[in-house]
């Protein structure tokens, strides 16, 4: 049930692939809007594809090409979202009440032209207002907007989060509901440390970083375009009525612990440039044909030449889904200077999230010594005055992450140490988008 306030307010719900991955999900969702809409509310429900609809559509694309191209890859990915609006906008008329689904192109989401990581320019909620007058229930596909040049195009994984959050800004909605399969944000994944608590409100930076370092309740991009728009957030289950968490700005959130959550990805690669030329601009040329290529660097090492006339060394970690993208970038870069290239998909990265940070000395040094009594390596490392992010190899990750969840009380009860050798690639929420 959505956040009681004053009648007429505007609610903009948004429900995973999880959350409708069957009929009888789907008829549980739009029994919750109709709930919501009876409650007095004006309510925009944003569905993502159902359950694992979107990994079936890419293996379609593969079976029938090696490089599909982008943006019929959109046309196609496009479609999930529209299956999971128009079925439960069927539920929802069933129920006696008034729906309408609409496609990102109909509701006004206007993008860039970067097909299948698109961003939102605009969002021309005409339509959407107009529905609501009429007392109608509006459902928008989410993930998916129309370009300036007229096309469909996608906006990456966990894209409906941005959608509902872009939504909620165009519509002075008084709060976005993010329904998931999971009850919340929490301090660790659950999967990994059973005792992880539950947070009951994070700041925006925090999620932020939360999301940027790996924790997948949230869409890194639907946070920063909340925290930008001063969109209320509350994350919260599907299945189950409590309360979840909220994200506030830092003004409103109460408490300061010194580490908030402990997070992680596996969904890492990093790449090596050896014998690069020790001359101005070179970097940036490096990371300008990766900007071009719409990848996103996240860590990166320069080893410095020890002597003139030597050449320098670059490491630096992207997407593991955007390796062969970065190779192709960079392959005229290798000719051009003489360089070598290397790539590692073993690759994992950990981090300590917390504004507490900011004013106590010591998190690092803590944090490193922890890893290092556990025997992890760690290969790259990477801060901010609210965030410590060090990337080690995949093997390593299970065993990090209960170790500093361990280190930094991050859990109701103490945690039981065990070998975890072997658990690969867990996940918080495994919600599509």
């Amino acid at each position: 049930m959505p956040d009681a306030g004053r009648p007429d307010q505007t609610v903009v719900m948004k429900f995973g692939g999880t959350s409708v991955a069957d009929a009888e999900r789907i008829k549980r969702a739009a029994a919750r809007i109709v709930r919501a809409k009876e409650d007095g509310n004006r309510v925009v429900a944003v569905l993502s594809a159902r359950g694992k609809t979107t990994d079936e559509l890419v293996d379609m694309a593969y079976e029938v090409s090696e490089r599909p191209h982008p943006r019929e890859m959109d046309m196609l990915l496009s479609t999930g979202e529209r299956i999971s609006c128009a079925l439960a906008a069927m539920v929802i008329n069933d129920l006696g009440h008034e729906a309408i689904s609409l496609t990102g192109s109909q509701a006004g989401i206007v993008t860039d032209t970067s097909h299948t990581k698109a961003r939102i320019l605009d969002v021309r909620a005409d339509r959407i207002r107009a529905a609501l007058d009429d007392g109608k229930i509006v459902l928008v596909a989410g993930f998916q907007g129309v370009s300036t040049e007229y096309d469909v195009t996608t906006l990456g994984r966990g894209g409906s989060d941005t959608t509902a959050v872009a939504l909620a800004a165009a519509l002075g909605a008084d709060v976005c509901e993010i329904y998931t399969d999971v009850s919340g944000v929490f301090s660790a994944d659950p999967r990994i440390v059973p005792g992880a608590r539950k947070l009951t409100q994070v700041s925006f930076e925090e999620m932020l970083e939360m999301s940027a370092s790996g924790a997948k309740v949230l869409q890194l991009r639907s946070v920063e375009y909340a925290r930008n728009h001063g969109v209320r957030i509350h994350c919260r289950s599907s299945f189950e009525d409590g309360p979840g968490t909220f994200v506030l700005t830092e003004q409103e959130t109460m408490e300061r612990p010194l580490v908030t959550a402990v997070t992680h990805s596996t969904d890492e690669a990093r790449i090596t440039l050896t014998g690069l030329p020790d001359q101005p601009g070179v970097a940036g040329r490096v990371l300008t044909a990766l900007a071009e290529a719409n990848v996103n660097v996240d860590m990166i090492i320069q080893n410095e030449p020890q002597s003139e006339g030597h050449r320098a060394d670059m490491s630096f970690t992207v997407p593991r889904s955007d390796l062969q993208a970065s190779l192709d970038a960079l392959e005229p870069l290798t000719a051009e200077y003489g360089i070598g290239i290397a790539s590692d998909t073993n690759m994992g990265k950990v981090s300590l999230v917390g504004a507490g940070m900011k004013s106590h000395p010591g998190v690092a040094a803590k944090a490193f010594r922890v890893l290092g009594d556990a025997g992890v390596n760690i290969e790259m490392i990477s801060t901010s005055p609210i965030k410590i992010s060090c990337v080690v190899r995949e093997d390593d990750v299970v065993r990090s992450v209960r170790e500093l969840a361990a280190a930094f009380d991050l859990a109701e009860e103490d945690i039981r140490h065990e070998d975890v050798s072997g658990v690969h690639r867990p996940v918080v929420s495994s919600e599509e988008r």
